[in-house]
Parts: structure tokens; C-alpha cells; sequence
């Protein structure tokens, strides 16, 4: 278990964009306990009944051999049909475990959302779109039960026919002398002992097909390639020199697509960022804006073209050499249920807590912070619960700070925030514009116009570029862009 889960949080973060959160759960605790069980009670039983079986066989055939050939002419039939029932079962169970985790998945999704379902009287869609991954699982379930006791039903049967024919045989065999009886009856006797094993394996074979096929969902964690293990493929030397400080970083040419068969969302994008120099990605939704920040910070690295960092191709430098210039601040933010001062810091221990205030004062944090009941020993609910969407904003600004990194990234950094905080932001931002080299996506275009280069984008290129009063003078997208800007502000 926790080797499993220290797999995956190394897992690449693609993986997780792409698979639902209960997915993964389910994999953790039903499809292990799964395997545990069948490890704990049938593999051990089946080694067992294995041993014992093929012992009563082996002395079946000292007892007498004629009547132990009746017994084998019956063993390729209940083989054959067990194998059958067998990958039948396998079938089943993965259905089964697949139905179940995708329940799973959506009662996970469904639970963290509960008060939009409540707020928009969705219950009954969901509990309809629940009751089809139920139906699923069950009829799964049902299917696993049908070929289970339709292969005790016929290891039943073949003993009672077998021991039948045992007896007209036998019988023959002691009334022409051939046979005693008593051999006849310690036969029979140990006849009955070898069907007792084969009939308690049927039993099991659903349990082990249910941990096979658990065991698949498991596999599929395996075989899903890491996170890149942290391997430079440039000299140690020429890492230590040319990163031991941001100097700049440059896109040539990048194209990138999420897979293969997807069309690109970036399309042959070059821009320069230099130490010092601030950079703004406005565009509408969907034109490539924070693909460009996953690049830098590795998210993705399936790219075409080349990203330098300091000269250096990013796709051959470490993630442990590249993430350190970047400090990152994402729309979407997360909040531990801890302490202000942890959510800060993340647990790092380097940063002392007159640096977790030092970086709550610079970002305006400290305004509302020095106002709860016990400041920085504030503890906060699931994800920053007991705290406004503006304040939750401000912990993530003071946490990007905190991390140290030469350049700051911004991803909708006043996204859905009154216009108390927005103002907070905006002169956190150019306390940022003056001190460190900033990459920042925003729609509202007032947070950005200061800055030194303006890149307009749409369905993946840069269509304009330039500073704000250049591209205003142009009339074109960016104008337009600012126009809605307003209006929307106003």
C-alpha cells in the first residue's frame, strides 16, 4: 500500500488531467483489499488443495489402477470447462471492478460539488447517473455469480456421476472377484476426499479472478510511465554554470498538442523573456495561454520546437534544475486544511515564520490575515472553506512568494475576485513588476498593461505583440480585447 501510493504521487501529472480522482482511489483501497484477500484465503488454500489432491490421485493409482483411469477420463472435461468459466470469470470481474471505480470516480466528483448539485436541485440527475454505474456493477455481479455456481453445479455433478460409475464398475469387478470390497468402499472413500479440493477451488476461482482482475487495475498504475526522475542529459558542470541563475527563457518555434490524435494548441510560438522584463498572455479562452505555462514548468514535454533556459534545451534539463527558477500561481487554488502559516509555506522548513509574514505583508495578505481569530495559527476548512475567494487568492500569491523563485508566473491571478482584493493584487504586482521577471495570463487587461511585452494569442499563435499603447495604436484584437475589459469592469 505504501509503496503503491509512492508511486503514484510520482506519477506524471498528465495522468492525473486524465483520470478521474476516485479512479485512482478505487485502485488504492478496493482493488488492493481485493488482492489481499484473495492472497490471504484462496492462494493459500489453493496451494494446499493442490498438494492434496494430486497425493489422493497418486495413491488412487497404488489402490488400483483400473479404477483410477475412470477417475482421470473425467479430470480433461472439468478442466476444460474450469479454464472456460475461468477466463469468462476474469471477464466479469474486470467489468465489475471497472463499473465500480467509475462509481466511485463520479461519487467523489459528485460529493466535492455537493452544494452546486444542492444550489441547482440536481439531486435527482445525479442519483440517475449514479443508479447507471450501480446497474453496471450490478449486472457484473450478477454475471460473476451465474458462472461461479454453474461451475459448482457441474463439479458437483461430475463427482456424483463419477462416484456412480465407480460403484456399477466396481460392483462388477467384486461380484467376478476382481475386486475386493473393502478396496471398493477405501476407493470410494478416497474418491469422495480428492472432489472435496477440486470442489472447494470452484469456490474460490471467483475470488482469484476478482484479484486478477484487480490486480490489472493496479498493473495499469505500473506500466504508466513516471515523472521524469530528475536526469539531466546536459555536463554537471554546464548545469551548475548556466543555471545558477535566471538570465532568460526562449520559445522557438513551439508547437504542442495534449496527444496525438488531439489538433495543436500551440502553433509555432517564439517570444524571449529576459531577466528583470515582464511578459502578458491575453487571449480568449482555448488559445494556448496556460499550455505555455505547463511547458515551463513541465507539466507537459512532448513539445515541438525548443525552449531554452539559458540557453539550455528544457527537455534536457531536470525538473529539479528547471522548477527552481519559477514560482507559480494558479487559477485554480488549493488550500490544505491547516494553519494560514503552513499554507504559506507548505511544510518547508527553510521558511521561517518571520518569512511567512515578510511574504503576507508583500502581497497585502497580512491585511485580513492579522484580523482571524488566531492570525497565522488560523486554521482553515477544506480548502480555505471559512475564507472568501479573494483571501484564498492572496494565500496562494504569498505562497508563489515564498517559494523563492527568480520568476514569477501568474495564471489569472485576479480571477473571480472582488475588487478589494483585485486592487491588493494589482499593487502586489507591481511591487513584482519592479523587483522580478513575470510571465502573467489575465483577462482583465488592467493588471497587465504595465507591462514590457503584451502577446496576443488566438487558437495558438501569436497573432499581436508588443506594449500596451503599441497595440492599442494597432486596433486590432488587443483593442478589442481592452474594450470588453471595460466593459465588463464598468
Amino acid at each position: 500500500m505504501q509503496a503503491l501510493f509512492a508511486r503514484v504521487l510520482k506519477l506524471p501529472r498528465r495522468y492525473f488531467d486524465n483520470t478521474p480522482t476516485g479512479v485512482t482511489l478505487s485502485r488504492l483501497t478496493s482493488d488492493l483489499e481485493s488482492i489481499g484477500e484473495s492472497f490471504v484465503q484462496s492462494l493459500v488454500g489453493l496451494v494446499k488443495d493442490s498438494i492434496n489432491t494430486i497425493a489422493l490421485l497418486i495413491m488412487m493409482l497404488f489402490i488400483n489402477w483400473k479404477l483410477a483411469l475412470i477417475v482421470l477420463i473425467v479430470m480433461p472435461p472439468v478442466m476444460f470447462l474450469t479454464v472456460h468459466i475461468r477466463d469468462r470469470l476474469r471477464k466479469v470481474h474486470r467489468k465489475s471492478r471497472s463499473s465500480l471505480a467509475r462509481g466511485i470516480g463520479y461519487l467523489q466528483e459528485v460529493l466535492f460539488g455537493v452544494k452546486t448539485v444542492q444550489l441547482y436541485r440536481a439531486e435527482v440527475a445525479v442519483e440517475e447517473k449514479y443508479k447507471v454505474y450501480n446497474d453496471e456493477f450490478l449486472d457484473a455481479q450478477k454475471s460473476v455469480n451465474k458462472y461461479d455456481a454453474i461451475l459448482f453445479a457441474f463439479i458437483s455433478g461430475v463427482t456424483s456421476i463419477t462416484i456412480a460409475l465407480m460403484i456399477w464398475y466396481g460392483s462388477g469387478q467384486v461380484i467376478e472377484n476382481a475386486l475386493t470390497l473393502g478396496v471398493l468402499i477405501a476407493f470410494i472413500n478416497t474418491l469422495e476426499k480428492v472432489f472435496v479440493p477440486i470442489r472447494d477451488f470452484t469456490s474460490q476461482i471467483a475470488t482469484i479472478q476478482s484479484s486478477f482482475a484487480s490486480f490489472d487495475h493496479i498493473e495499469e498504475l505500473f506500466v504508466e510511465p513516471m515523472e521524469e526522475e530528475g536526469r539531466d542529459l546536459y555536463p554537471e558542470h554546464i548545469i551548475e554554470n548556466a543555471l545558477q541563475d535566471f538570465n532568460s527563457l526562449e520559445f522557438i518555434n513551439v508547437s504542442f498538442r495534449y496527444a496525438p490524435n488531439l489538433p495543436y494548441v500551440l502553433k509555432n510560438v517564439s517570444f524571449k523573456l529576459e531577466k528583470g522584463h515582464q511578459i502578458a498572455l491575453v487571449g480568449s479562452t482555448g488559445s494556448g495561454k496556460s499550455t505555455i505555462l505547463r511547458l515551463i514548468s513541465k507539466t507537459y514535454q512532448d513539445y515541438e520546437g525548443s525552449i531554452l533556459l539559458n540557453g539550455l534545451e528544457l527537455s534536457k534539463i531536470s525538473i529539479e534544475n528547471s522548477v527552481q527558477h519559477f514560482s507559480l500561481m494558479m487559477q485554480d487554488v488549493f488550500l490544505f486544511e491547516k494553519s494560514v502559516r503552513f499554507n504559506i509555506a507548505l511544510g518547508n522548513e527553510s521558511i521561517s515564520e518571520s518569512q511567512v509574514e515578510e511574504v503576507a505583508r508583500y502581497v497585502y495578505a497580512d491585511t485580513f490575515i492579522n484580523q482571524l481569530p488566531e492570525k497565522y495559527d488560523f486554521l482553515l476548512d477544506k480548502n480555505g472553506a471559512n475564507l472568501s475567494i479573494g483571501q484564498t487568492q492572496l494565500i496562494s500569491f504569498a505562497r508563489a512568494i515564498a517559494q523563492g523563485g527568480q520568476v514569477m508566473m501568474l495564471d489569472e491571478a485576479t480571477s473571480s475576485v472582488d475588487s478589494i482584493t483585485e486592487n491588493l493584487i494589482q499593487k502586489a504586482m507591481q511591487r513584482l513588476f519592479t523587483e522580478k521577471t513575470v510571465i502573467a495570463i489575465a483577462h482583465r487587461l488592467s493588471t497587465i498593461r504595465h507591462s514590457d511585452s503584451i502577446l496576443v494569442l488566438e487558437k495558438g499563435e501569436i497573432v499581436e505583440q508588443g506594449n500596451h499603447d503599441q497595440l492599442v495604436a494597432l486596433k486590432g484584437v488587443y483593442a478589442g480585447l481592452l474594450n470588453e475589459s471595460i466593459d465588463k469592469e464598468s
